[in-house]
């Protein structure tokens, strides 16, 4: 985070909120599956291995579908150039549009699959002047690193760059707890309203490639 310019590291924050928004939204629908920390569903399909369990399949079956989001989004990122982000966001918008759609149609698996894919895509978004791209569905790293900045400047070394790295996590953590409670009120209206949000987020990134630099 501390790479990036106050433009990008709020949009970065902002893309975090987007993450833990749809992971809370695919957590409560699927009763206890990730569609944007595959940390936990990598945990979920061992244990499930190890007790025969279905839910070894789903949670492998997520993850795949995560990775190839990974995968289609670094190359649409590649693609976009300067435009990486809003080409991203746009993508996902329309992604987190389809899984609305799905919803629905009440097809909760195969809109659960289209989120997994969505926040898959969401992870090409934010990439630096120096190629560094930051990961905003996962927060094990960045609260590492948060610790070690702590540490640092404990011992009079550094500064409060720790302070990026902790409004990174509070962003996800906040938008997970909007989105359980706004699932929990109405799915429909919580899949529509991280459409919106993800195309706010894409007409922002949009905003902040045509500034000059």
């Amino acid at each position: 985070m501390i790479r990036f310019d106050r433009q990008v590291q709020m949009l970065a924050v902002g893309t975090a909120v987007l993450a833990g928004f749809v992971d809370a939204i695919g957590f409560v629908e699927s009763t206890g599956f990730f569609v944007s920390f595959m940390t936990g569903n990598s945990t979920r399909l061992a244990v499930g291995l190890a007790e025969w369990q279905h839910a070894a399949l789903v949670a492998g079956a997520i993850i795949a579908v995560f990775v190839t989001g990974v995968v289609a989004g670094s190359l649409v990122g590649a693609r976009a150039g300067v435009r990486r982000a809003p080409a991203v966001l746009l993508c996902v918008a329309l992604l987190l549009g389809i899984a609305s759609l799905l919803r629905l149609q009440s097809d909760g698996w195969s809109a659960i699959l289209c989120l997994a894919f969505a926040m898959g895509v969401v992870n090409a978004a934010i990439e630096g002047r120096d190629g560094s791209v930051v990961g905003v569905t996962y927060m094990t790293g960045t609260l590492v690193q948060m610790g070690q900045k702590i540490a640092n400047a404990l011992r009079g070394e550094g500064d409060r760059r720790w302070l990026h790295h902790l409004g990174l996590w509070a962003g996800l953590a906040g938008g997970a707890v909007l989105g359980a409670r706004a699932v929990l009120w109405s799915p429909p209206l919580a899949y529509m309203a991280a459409v919106a949000f993800a195309a706010m987020l894409a007409l922002r990134a949009g905003w902040i490639v045509r500034q000059p630099r």
